[in-house]
């Protein structure tokens, strides 16, 4: 009888994909808004209670804006564009580290011109996103930057 194939423990990048590796929608179509994004689980580990993952955004794209009860990290590995991180929205480029805390709205969008692929640090147990309310948004964009930010829905 042959051995079972253990998974090889490397895998190959090439043009923003990996080996062995789906590339997945980012959400389910209708669950939210958002744009031109799709998601890579990258590693899975529920004894590190642990799930790494890339998302690649196309020009002009942008993923929910969202805020839920788990932290996680984001480092952008490819291009540029703006992120909102709770009340201030920030540029972003390739090699930046943003951590977004428990609770505070987040959204990535990618320049016009530039892609936007970032990779994700998540609890493999975590809890599901929720969307702001019409009063939560209107809030958000009392500032003129924001609102700017986010009229590009």
């Amino acid at each position: 009888m042959d051995k079972p194939q253990k998974p090889d423990p490397v895998r190959r990048f090439r043009d923003y994909r990996w080996d062995a590796t789906d590339l997945l929608a980012y959400k389910e179509e209708g669950s939210a808004p958002f744009k031109a994004i799709t998601r890579q689980t990258l590693f899975r580990d529920p004894a590190l209670r642990a799930e790494l993952r890339y998302f690649e955004v196309s020009p002009g794209g942008y993923s929910t804006l969202e805020r839920h009860e788990h932290m996680h990290a984001v480092l952008i590995l490819r291009g540029g564009g703006e992120c909102l991180i709770g009340g201030e929205v920030r540029k972003i480029q390739t090699n930046d580290l943003v951590s977004i805390a428990p609770w505070t709205w987040h959204q990535f969008r990618a320049s016009a011109d530039d892609h936007l692929g970032f990779l994700c640090m998540v609890n493999v147990e975590r809890d599901k996103p929720v969307q702001p309310t019409a009063e939560e948004r209107k809030a958000l964009e009392a500032d003129p930057r924001i609102a700017a930010f986010l009229k590009q829905d």
